[in-house]
């Protein structure tokens, strides 16, 4: 084991896999920076990249531009309020209204800290816990999966904003989108109207993009209401990173991260949760242990720390089944176990016993990618807030139409584009009529995983019984009672101390 660990070490360590490493970080955060363009079609893109080189730097490659790709959605959420992929959209919640208040610098450097910080802890938990974790991950049936996406859809109750029935609302409007088109269990039409272009139902990148790229751009497009004259540029203020402030938020408060990190590791070693749960199941424990869950929403700074940290440490998670049992737990996952499998090389259960190098090569591969991540990001990061000088003339369009290439290219389909423009509209009146746009989100992420396990169950067996005798699925569901009641209370509360103080 020595031996190939020596070996791993110098294959990652070689000046010219570290050279292709330090692109293929540059690569995924910029790709994750521009809203649509997925870390998925970013792996895509660099797999056959890789099929002539050896094993361990092809690997490696991949692996660099998923961990880049994990943290570069930051800087559009913090930028321009518009999450670059899904698993930053609890990023926008506290990030933009930072960045607002004239703190871009701050935000930035505190959710790249924050996404380093997690992906460390996920990679020494994977090299601790990759079996007992995998094994655990492997026993959950169609039962535990619901019990788990029914938890983390409790998460609606605590991201209502101003209005309980608006929030649920929101969430509800989630899931009916994510209703049309074909079933996921028969692929049966629904609920389509006679309409073609919802024959295919309505991709969740449209719903994002529409719902937080286009109302975000269409807001800025406003007059001020005061009558004073808008500042020309989107984002301005302290451009510095105050890396002293962000170290001390992040270290030496370690609590949230470190919760929020063993979430992502969790929910990233579930196949087919991945980071988009992970972050916004992390940005809600964060606020439901804070002392002051108010200020979440507002800039609150251990916000973008949970999110961050709870998106980025995913993908220390999601190797556990990959490695441990050969599982892909995620699109990239699966992508990543192709290129594995194309050198000849079989997953599964002896992968660590057969290519212990290959493996440990994967560990530091991660470890190499979440540093070039912190300071490639950290360098970048002027660059990106000096184009947020350009005039709003010039950047909505450009913006704009990065969105609608992002939404073409998930299908290659015009009517995409037509779907674009209608969910954008709507989501523009309901940010105009005061709904959190964060649960219908949600909603439409959560919706299909959770009525695809249900039915799942169901046909697997018709004792609905088995949701609370199996002892995992039944602590899951007793902890989403709780979740639902403490939400319930605290907005109480909260209310009435609001409405005490008017």
């Amino acid at each position: 084991m020595t031996d190939a660990f020596v070996l791993a070490l110098s294959g990652v360590f070689d000046p010219y896999t570290l050279a292709l490493m330090a692109v293929a970080t540059f690569a995924g955060i910029v790709s994750a920076a521009i809203p649509g363009f997925t870390i998925t079609m970013a792996i895509v893109l660099t797999l056959p990249l890789t099929f002539a080189m050896p094993p361990l730097q092809g690997v490696a490659v991949m692996l660099s531009v998923y961990v880049g790709g994990l943290s570069g959605g930051l800087f559009s959420a913090a930028l321009l309020g518009i999450p670059g992929t899904p698993s930053s959209v609890a990023t926008t919640f506290d990030a933009f209204p930072m960045a607002r208040k004239g703190q871009p610098g701050k935000a930035i450097s505190l959710g790249l800290v924050a996404s380093f910080l997690g992906s460390l802890i996920s990679i020494i938990v994977l090299i601790m816990a990759a079996p007992p974790l995998a094994l655990l991950a492997v026993k959950l049936g169609p039962w535990e999966y619901f019990a788990l996406i029914l938890f983390a859809l409790t998460i609606i109750a605590s991201l209502v904003g101003d209005s309980l029935l608006r929030g649920l609302i929101a969430g509800l409007i989630g899931i009916g989108l994510a209703t049309i088109g074909p079933d996921p269990i028969m692929g049966r039409e629904r609920f389509t109207f006679g309409q073609e272009m919802l024959t295919a139902g309505i991709p969740f990148l449209v719903v994002l993009i529409g719902m937080y790229a286009m109302s975000q751009l269409l807001s800025e497009l406003e007059p001020s209401r005061s009558g004073k004259p808008q500042s020309a540029s989107l984002i301005s203020g302290d451009m510095r990173p105050h890396l002293l402030e962000t170290l001390t938020l992040t270290v030496m408060k370690p609590v949230n991260t470190l919760r929020s990190s063993l979430i992502g590791v969790f929910i990233g070693a579930v196949p087919g949760a991945g980071s988009s749960i992970s972050n916004l199941l992390a940005y809600d424990q964060a606020k439901r242990a804070s002392k002051h869950p108010e200020t979440f929403g507002q800039g609150e700074p251990q916000g973008v720390v949970a999110s961050e940290s709870g998106n980025s440490s995913t993908v220390g998670g999601s190797m556990i089944p990959l490695i441990a049992l050969g599982i892909p737990g995620s699109p990239v996952d699966a992508v990543l176990m192709a290129a594995i499998m194309v050198h000849g090389i079989s997953i599964g259960p002896r992968l660590i016993l057969d290519n212990p190098d290959l493996v440990y090569g994967m560990f530091i591969s991660m470890a190499v990618a979440s540093v070039f991540m912190l300071f490639i990001g950290l360098a970048l990061m002027r660059a990106f807030l000096r184009l947020l000088n350009v005039p709003k003339y010039i950047v909505v369009p450009v913006v704009l139409a990065c969105c609608a290439i992002g939404a073409f290219t998930l299908n290659n389909r015009i009517s995409d584009l037509y779907l674009l423009g209608c969910i954008g509209a709507v989501g523009y009146v309901l940010k105009k009529l005061d709904y959190p746009l964060a649960p219908l989100v949600l909603g439409v992420v959560l919706g299909p995983i959770a009525e695809t396990n249900l039915r799942r169950a169901f046909q697997t067996s018709d004792d609905w019984t088995l949701f609370l005798t199996r002892p995992i699925s039944a602590m899951l569901l007793v902890l989403a009672a709780i979740s639902i009641v403490y939400s319930i209370v605290s907005y109480t509360k909260r209310r009435h101390t609001s409405a005490s103080l008017e």
